[in-house]
């Protein structure tokens, strides 16, 4: 696992052993990167179920002002924390050790123009609650078109809306699906 492009092109990554946490692979962040690129420059950045916080580095990596980052397994925090070390990484991030329901359920310090969720594939509710929270309640934290992007299970069909959230595009890459958000009208979206 590597930083793929920007500052800290390149770079190796650590992942947390085992099998709990399923780093985003490079080629997927890459397609990922890849949509996003007109929106990252300066953008405020919450990377969801963060793990080795491999998207939100990208993301500072590619000029994103700041990543704030979220996950309670301490060790995804241990590797996350290294990871952040070794790329000499001291300013532009905050970490948050917590679930993602309560981090939502509280009043948001800041908005976020670009927000990543990647739970566990295999704990399918937090999909949904997260959307739900983000399409309604939690709406506050997200700034004015903000982007909501849930990488899931290529199988693994998430719906079409969440509250004030509409899928407006969906990429598949082998195994793994992105699915992106806005918050508009149902009649002005469309997948591509």
């Amino acid at each position: 696992m590597r930083i793929i492009a920007g500052t800290f092109r390149s770079r190796p990554l650590q992942a947390p052993p085992g099998l709990a946490t399923r780093p985003t692979t490079d080629r997927l962040r890459e397609t990922l990167f890849n949509v996003l690129a007109p929106r990252i420059h300066g953008a405020a950045f919450l990377d969801l179920y963060a793990g080795s916080g491999a998207v939100g580095l990208e993301a500072l990596s590619r000029g994103a002002a700041h990543v704030t980052f979220i996950e309670r397994a301490p060790a995804a925090l241990k590797v996350l924390r290294a990871n952040l070390s070794a790329l000499a990484i001291t300013t532009g991030f905050k970490i948050h050790e917590t679930s993602v329901a309560p981090f939502l359920r509280k009043p948001p310090a800041s908005t976020f123009d670009l927000v990543f969720l990647d739970p566990p594939w295999d704990a399918a509710e937090e999909y949904a609650s997260t959307l739900n929270l983000l399409g309604d309640g939690a709406s506050r934290y997200l700034a004015p078109e903000a982007v909501v992007i849930a990488e899931h299970r290529r199988k693994q069909s998430l719906n079409p809306s969440y509250g004030s959230l509409h899928r407006y595009r969906l990429l598949e890459q082998g195994d793994a699906a992105l699915s992106f958000y806005q918050a508009t009208e149902p009649a002005e979206t469309s997948e591509n």
